[in-house]
């Protein structure tokens, strides 16, 4: 796999002296001078952000466990909105001054439009409790489409945000969170796009049987992705590696591509110096994928629709940080006295 470099603990200390210096009291911006730090030694630059939200889209076949509140073929509907320009990331990605990548890893039924990148990998994947969610080909085929899309998106854009759409992809997100962190799937399972009690319990008796049949290996983090995994939490999952190895910052959403990120992380060690966790959803398993990646999100509003649109909410907040760590005067450069404190 391809590496990554860690920021260096040089520039993180500079980034936080040259905030210091500024006409303010030491650290009175809170967090945003947190963010300004971890965007800036991750790679980015206010005069080079150039943002663009990648979402990529696929289905599942442990769908059809009854482990989502809306069918299949919402994949395909919500792929055919992303193209149309009105779902919710479109409408959020114009807001941020981002441009928005769709990207089709493996919809059961493609839709048919040039703007959807075409980066298929099988119609949908199979039931888990059934078998592999996909071989290890393909997951390593899917891993090498999100490297590639990652070096086209690195010419033109300073960071890259990833967002995913994908009916049932919540029950693999959750199987792959609890294979990769050891610990059972009720810890990991939330209620995705709404399930009520009955479908909640149903969800973590499909993830305990899936893992059960597989037994995947924490240590191989491929092989976890193949067994219960999705084509777009792979995708993801290249895109991330691809982008942090080009010294570009990574923006993750929700669960699901924060749990393709910690695939990525078991891949690529120093990926998390390179990312920012946009947002806090309220599903269970996101604090914990966050809390191993060592991240605390920016956001925390109650969101849990997924298609980056977290990240998208990010983006002024990141451009505002940079603003502050570039454009505003020093001490020094404004004759203001400077209190130490």
């Amino acid at each position: 796999m391809r590496e990554v470099r860690a920021a260096s603990p040089a520039d993180i200390l500079a980034l936080r002296r040259r905030l210091d210096e500024k006409t303010k009291p030491r650290g009175s911006l809170g967090r945003l001078e947190d963010l300004a730090v971890r965007v800036a030694a991750a790679g980015g630059r206010l005069d080079a952000l150039d943002p663009v939200i990648v979402v990529v889209a696929g289905d599942h076949g442990v769908a059809r466990q009854g482990v989502s509140a809306y069918p299949q073929e919402v994949t395909r509907q919500m792929l055919a909105a992303f193209a149309g320009g009105d779902a919710a990331v479109c409408v959020l990605a114009r807001q941020a001054g981002a441009d928005l990548v769709v990207v089709d890893a493996g919809v059961v039924e493609p839709v048919d439009d040039p703007s959807i990148l075409d980066l298929r990998q099988g119609r949908g994947t199979t039931d888990f409790t059934a078998g592999p969610a996909m071989t290890r080909r393909q997951a390593e085929a899917a891993l090498g489409a999100g490297l590639e899309l990652a070096d086209e998106l690195a010419v033109d854009h300073g960071l890259v945000a990833l967002g995913e759409m994908g009916i049932g992809n919540s029950t693999a997100a959750a199987a792959v969170a609890a294979a990769l962190l050891e610990c059972g799937p009720q810890m990991t399972c939330g209620r995705g796009t709404g399930l009520d009690d009955a479908g909640l319990a149903r969800k973590v008796m499909v993830v305990e049987e899936g893992l059960r049949l597989h037994r995947p290996d924490p240590g191989d983090p491929v092989g976890v992705l193949a067994a219960v995994g999705g084509f777009e939490l792979a995708v993801l999952a290249g895109l991330a590696i691809g982008a942090a190895s080009h010294e570009v910052p990574v923006v993750i959403d929700g669960f699901i591509s924060s749990t393709a990120a910690l695939a990525a992380a078991r891949l690529a060690p120093a990926l998390p110096s390179r990312l920012v966790a946009s947002h806090r959803s309220p599903e269970p398993g996101h604090t914990l994928v966050l809390g191993a990646l060592g991240l605390e999100p920016v956001l925390d509003l109650g969101m849990r629709l997924g298609e980056g649109s977290g990240a998208a909410l990010c983006l002024p907040l990141i451009r505002s940080s940079l603003a502050i760590l570039e454009e505003m005067a020093t001490f020094a450069g404004a004759g203001v006295t400077d209190a130490g404190r």
